[in-house]
């Protein structure tokens, strides 16, 4: 594949209307942005069929946007997480214990390693929005357990969910399935968590081995 080296100032005589690159033959193109600190490139994939945006010179290497033939965009390095607790805590709160919900024993997706599993913490890698989730369930509510809480705690805000629930409610059998799912900003370096606090009871409230928590980079 030939190389054309444009220099800063342009070509003299411009760029035509329209410009080509790639003779219709296998081989991958590209256009190569030679930066001072950082190349960046735009090419085609040619074995794949696909249009390539990513970092360095060398094409493929570092994708960060990838287009298909059928329109289907991917960013394979976009920041994602989802992990599953795996092993129950048990007797974790009910005393007013705040416990954080960690040691993540399954991390089904930890793109660009933003999550720590033994923590149970995901760390922002860039100032920008999160989509974060979380569903499971909260076992051995009991009837004198009340003012109870589940936290997302992000460094800017902390969501609250639940608030009066005991197992003397009207067809509760002391399991709750907890869910949420948000839009969080958060800066570069910002931390998000799970934490639970039951009340006014003993310590018997369980967090099931099922529980999930996972999120990613909206933009």
């Amino acid at each position: 594949m030939s190389k054309t080296t444009i220099p800063s100032g342009g070509l003299g005589g411009g760029l035509p209307s329209s410009l080509t690159v790639g003779s219709a033959v296998a081989e991958d193109t590209k256009v190569v942005f030679d930066g001072n600190a950082q190349d960046y490139h735009i090419g085609l994939d040619d074995s794949a069929d696909d249009l390539v945006i990513g970092k360095g010179s060398a094409l493929g290497t570092t994708a960060h946007i990838v287009t298909d033939e059928n329109g289907h965009v991917t960013m394979p390095l976009q920041s994602a997480f989802f992990a599953v607790l795996g092993t129950a805590q048990n007797n974790a709160t009910g005393d007013s214990t705040a416990v954080d919900i960690g040691s993540w024993g399954t991390e089904v997706i930890d793109r660009n390693a933003d999550f720590n599993a033994s923590s149970g913490v995901f760390t922002a890698p860039v100032t920008g929005l999160y989509v974060i989730m979380s569903n499971g369930l909260i076992q051995g509510i009991a009837t004198n357990h009340n003012d109870n809480q589940f936290k997302v705690i992000s460094s800017n805000r902390t969501y609250d969910t639940l608030g009066e629930i005991g197992s003397s409610s009207t067809g509760f059998n002391g399991s709750l399935n907890q869910s949420f799912c948000g839009v969080i900003d958060m800066d570069a370096n910002d931390t998000v968590k799970l934490q639970i606090d039951f009340r006014s009871g003993s310590k018997v409230v369980d967090i099931h081995d099922g529980f999930k928590f996972s999120g990613y980079l909206l933009g």
